[in-house]
C-alpha cells in the first residue's frame, strides 16, 4: 500500500473510532434516556437504543476491518445536563443524535466506498432521529453542533 494509501487508511480509521465512541456514549445515553422518558415515547427511546447498539456492533466490525482495535466503552459518561424528568430526556435524546450526525459527518469526509454510504445513512438516520426528539430540524445536520465546541460525543467522566 502507498503512503498516500496508508495515511488514508489512518483517517478513516480515526473516524471511525470516533464514531464508535460516540455510539458507546450514546447507548449510555439511551440508558439514561429510558429510564427517565414518559410511557408515550418509552417504544421510541426503546428502538433508539437498539438502533445505536446495533450500529455500534458494526462499527467495530470496521474497525476490525482496518486492522484497529475498537475503542471501548468507558464505565460512565459525564451527561451534558441533568435529567430528572421525561422532558429533559427528551431534549438529552436530541442532543445525543445531533452529536452523533457531527461524528457521522466526520466519517463521511474521511471514508470511501461503502463505508462512505453507511456514515450517510447513520448521519441521516440521526438526523431523522433528532427532529423526531426536538420536534423541528436543523438545516444542515451534523454541521450546527460543531460551532458549539469541539466534542462530538458525550464526554467520559474525568
Amino acid at each position: 500500500m502507498s503512503a498516500a494509501g496508508t495515511g488514508k487508511k489512518a483517517v478513516e480509521l480515526k473516524a471511525l473510532q470516533a464514531a464508535l465512541g460516540a455510539e458507546h456514549a450514546a447507548v449510555y445515553g439511551y440508558g439514561v434516556v429510558g429510564g427517565r422518558i414518559s410511557a408515550a415515547r418509552r417504544d421510541e427511546a426503546r428502538a433508539a437504543y437498539d438502533a445505536h447498539r446495533a450500529r455500534r456492533d458494526e462499527l467495530e466490525r470496521l474497525v476490525r476491518d482496518l486492522d484497529g482495535k475498537p475503542v471501548a466503552s468507558a464505565a460512565a459518561y459525564a451527561l451534558p445536563f441533568a435529567v430528572p424528568d421525561s422532558a429533559a430526556a427528551v431534549r438529552l435524546a436530541a442532543e445525543l443524535e445531533d452529536r452523533l450526525a457531527g461524528v457521522y459527518g466526520d466519517l463521511v469526509r474521511a471514508a470511501g466506498g461503502t463505508r462512505r454510504r453507511g456514515a450517510a445513512d447513520a448521519l441521516r438516520e440521526a438526523a431523522v432521529r433528532a427532529v423526531r426528539w426536538r420536534g423541528e430540524s436543523v438545516a444542515f445536520p451534523g454541521l450546527a453542533e460543531r460551532a458549539a465546541g469541539p466534542s462530538a460525543s458525550v464526554a467520559p467522566p474525568t
